[in-house]
């Protein structure tokens, strides 16, 4: 559960932030935009330890891309960090409301989402650590299409407290973590639509799947709803146009029941596909993704047991539609290479 603080701590910490919040809305989106950025680079310039996971995060996803690419790539993905942190998230909701939305959203490839939300069918609407995620969930929202989502409470209460008010301003609900699945289950009994991070490490016990070249480990609990539920699962990101308040709303995926329902393995598919999502979603934008995310932290049995991939592994990743002999190999290499880092 989060950390708890003295009320001193905690009132040191938001004061602060509400005054720098109060001066962010004297000031226009772009200038926001542009302080933030170059806070971003500071952070960057300052942070060789987080700087280096991030080139190396990225150098492993894109092996093919120059070390100058990927320095570049990590630079605007630290600046696009800062410019979510002191910009969008206090100004999303003075920005984006019922009335305002079309001037900062912009509907892309979204059509069969928005066919589905206007079934009423619950949905399991799945995001990453790439755009804007907390704009997404929120935006759904002022469409007039409700979703509750998923997230980790602030340390911070009073702070907590704010970011929620403004998240949930019209009509999105936040669920913490913590305990949360029998509220999620009722949620979905009630016919709402989920929306989930799905792209956060799952440690040791999670179910390894190809994530640009590597296996990442996957949570099973978005896959095991989907299941349970019999619920279509969408992938889709809020991605930002040039450096304005500006988003369009893009759909990598739609995962329906009968895309599983006669698999062979069908938890490892779902979680492998909406993974694969999330990639094509990254690489459309990849200065937007938090490259110094620990995503691939943990490592499969094998690895860390010193062992080559197993062919029960192999033979799942090559019965992926989307995967060819050619990326089945990267990563059983790339695994294969770290297992054996781990007996010499």
């Amino acid at each position: 559960m989060a950390r708890s603080s003295s009320p001193l701590v905690n009132w040191s910490q938001y004061l602060p932030l509400r005054v720098v919040a109060g001066l962010v809305q004297c000031f226009s989106p772009e200038q926001n935009l542009r302080t933030a950025a170059t806070v971003g680079t500071a952070f960057w310039n300052w942070n060789p330890k987080r700087r280096q996971r991030a080139i190396d995060n990225i150098r492993m996803s894109f092996p093919d891309w120059t070390r100058e690419r990927a320095e570049d790539v990590g630079r605007a993905s630290f600046q696009y960090m800062f410019q979510l942190a002191m910009v969008d998230a206090v100004m999303m909701g003075r920005l984006v409301t019922p009335d305002t939305w079309p001037r900062t959203l912009k509907l892309g490839n979204v059509q069969r989402v928005l066919d589905r939300l206007i079934e009423g069918r619950p949905m399991l609407m799945l995001t990453g650590h790439c755009g804007n995620w907390e704009l997404l969930g929120y935006g759904v929202s002022v469409l007039g299409y409700p979703l509750t989502a998923i997230a980790r409470p602030l340390d911070n209460p009073l702070i907590n407290d704010w970011v929620l008010r403004i998240r949930q301003a019209h009509g999105l609900r936040i669920l913490t973590k913590w305990g949360a699945t029998p509220e999620i289950q009722r949620s979905i009994e009630a016919g709402e639509h989920i929306g989930f991070i799905a792209d956060q490490n799952a440690g040791d016990q999670g179910v390894f799947v190809p994530f640009f070249g590597r296996l990442a480990s996957s949570y099973k609990s978005i896959a095991l709803l989907a299941m349970r539920y019999e619920m279509p699962i969408v992938c889709a990101q809020a991605r930002r146009i040039g450096q304005q308040f500006k988003y369009e709303l893009v759909c990598s995926d739609i995962i329906d029941p009968e895309d599983w329902r006669d698999a062979e393995d069908p938890l490892y598919l779902i979680t492998a596909r909406y993974t694969h999502a999330l990639e094509k979603l990254i690489r459309g934008a990849p200065e937007q993704y938090l490259w110094l995310h620990r995503r691939w932290k943990s490592r499969p049995r094998h690895e860390r047991e010193g062992r080559p991939t197993p062919e029960s592994l192999i033979e799942k990743m090559r019965s992926l539609p989307w995967m060819d002999e050619d990326e089945v190999q990267r990563v059983v290499e790339h695994s294969d290479r770290a297992a054996a880092s781990r007996t010499s």
